[in-house]
């Protein structure tokens, strides 16, 4: 046994959590230096969580975009003639992420991390190798709808597992890969696609996601240990009730009570709460949504472009989406260091007390690279320059949507430490509303204003969006978190 201690509580857990007297009775962690406490598992261990978690992260997003090279060929297959048809079978799996988040984050708060990532993945890998025998357009996008059900968990889970493991000052890191994993996916999945689908069918699109989530599966199994504290404690706790015969030993979050159905309740229901009452969450959403919906929308406008404008293949075309994987790959090697290292020394300046406004600094220049990116590719695409003009402001674009992406989902993190799933769960919806409408409505507005001024009104509405963000999160974000019973580490 063990009492609680300066290491196993959060910034801003309330002071009420902190017992005055020792309990006998009471269930916690072998002292600061637990090597049980995932926050002292050794770098290597966390390192493996982190990766692993960000390989489920990966796959997921790389089966939503995969198709989209392959639209016109499925299209011809199923018989589809409309456009917004056709786009519905790509997003609809994105549909799905608003959707699973919100109930797979809470219950990795009851049974465990790995658990509820472990079976919410081999639903998804059921769903997404039935897509690959789908005989109608009906089924395809039922199983697609499915499929994103499951692959939704890593989006949800994977933010908990890197809070449970990393400490404020370390996390940025782990979050940048964790973050690049799902921006990432959508720009590999077609390349891969383009190819597949020029040489052999559709249908080895799912099928070949289906044979990578296997042995993504398979090191989950081997690497990844759970590393929810109180289900950790939890089992602690049983398991000294019968080495004791003690009854009455008791962990921190059972005195609250241990009813399952009650706890499902009030779980189930923590991310509507926090997108319902949450100043924090609603704005960080808004504008994770927005630039996560540009995103999207800029991978249904490659296929027309490269194949119609510039007149490439249905492979080569889809070497294009690199320029995507760069622009990440890049926002990633330079905010991911630069996002721990300014943590760090305002957190000293601080009196050694962190803050999570620590991470808005390069929420700024995100802001600014997003719209300078779009301006770019939808000029240089209009005027039909060289392909590598477009594909350096799409490079631009993707850099400043990571940056934002990892800012915020930082943020969120460290605000919302005991409940990260359950937050970045609701931070999820809009974003992935975002993700399956923005397609849906890209085919009409560049048909209205073409590339130029279309990628021209997207950057104007990130700009009135994106550059007040950062100021009124420094300003106002401590003040807005004070007042949040959730934010602090408590809630219900």
């Amino acid at each position: 046994m063990g009492i609680p201690n300066e290491r196993d509580i959060e910034p801003g857990e309330p002071l009420e959590k902190r017992p005055t007297t020792r309990d006998p009775n009471l269930v916690s962690w072998d002292g600061p230096d637990d090597p049980f406490n995932p926050k002292n598992w050794t770098f290597k261990q966390k390192w493996a969580a982190t990766f692993v978690v960000s390989s489920f992260t990966f796959i997921s997003p790389v089966s939503s975009s995969m198709v989209a090279p392959a639209l016109g060929v499925i299209s011809r297959d199923f018989g589809i003639t409309s456009e917004i048809e056709a786009q519905l079978t790509l997003s609809i799996f994105v549909l799905a992420y608003a959707i699973g988040p919100l109930f797979l984050g809470p219950l990795s708060e009851i049974y465990g991390r790995t658990r509820v990532l472990q079976l919410s993945n081999l639903f998804y890998f059921a769903w997404n190798t039935g897509c690959g025998f789908a005989q109608d357009k009906g089924q395809l996008i039922a199983f697609r709808f499915l499929a994103g059900l499951g692959g939704s968990a890593p989006l949800a889970i994977g933010g908990g597992i890197l809070s449970d493991c990393w400490k404020a000052e370390e996390r940025g890191r782990a979050i940048s890969i964790y973050s690049l994993a799902p921006l990432l996916g959508p720009a590999v999945g077609p390349i891969a696609g383009g190819f597949i689908a020029e040489n052999t069918t559709w249908r080895w699109c799912f099928w070949s996601t289906s044979i990578v989530t296997i042995l993504i599966q398979l090191s989950g199994i081997f690497f990844l240990r759970e590393t929810y504290a109180p289900k950790l404690l939890r089992e602690k706790a049983d398991r000294l009730r019968k080495e004791t015969g003690n009854s009455s030993l008791y962990t921190e979050w059972e005195a609250a009570g241990t009813d399952i159905i009650p706890l499902l309740k009030v779980s189930l229901v923590r991310p509507f709460r926090l997108l319902g009452t949450q100043p924090i969450v609603q704005v960080l959403s808004l504008y994770m949504a927005y630039i996560y919906g540009l995103m999207y929308l800029v991978l249904s406008t490659f296929p027309p472009l490269w194949e119609n404008v510039y007149h490439e293949g249905v492979g080569i075309g889809g070497l294009n989406y690199i320029s995507m994987g760069i622009g990440f790959f890049l926002g990633v090697q330079v905010c991911a260091p630069i996002n721990d290292a300014i943590y760090r020394r305002l957190k000293k300046r601080n009196n050694g007390v962190g803050r999570p406004e620590f991470r808005v600094p390069l929420m700024l220049p995100g802001a600014i690279f997003v719209p300078v990116g779009l301006f770019w590719y939808g000029w240089s695409a209009q005027a039909h320059v060289h392909w590598i003009v477009p594909n350096i402001g799409v490079a631009i674009f993707c850099a400043g949507t990571i940056m934002g992406f990892q800012c915020i989902q930082t943020y969120i993190v460290d605000a919302y430490t005991r409940y990260a799933a359950s937050a970045v769960g609701a931070a999820t919806v809009l974003r992935s509303l975002a993700g399956f409408g923005f397609p849906l409505f890209a085919p009409y507005m560049y048909n209205a204003l073409d590339y130029g001024w279309g990628n021209s009104l997207l950057g104007f509405v990130a700009i009135a969006i994106g550059l007040p963000a950062p100021f009124l999160l420094w300003k106002y974000g401590e003040r807005l978190r004070g007042i949040s019973k959730f934010a602090a580490g408590g809630g219900y």
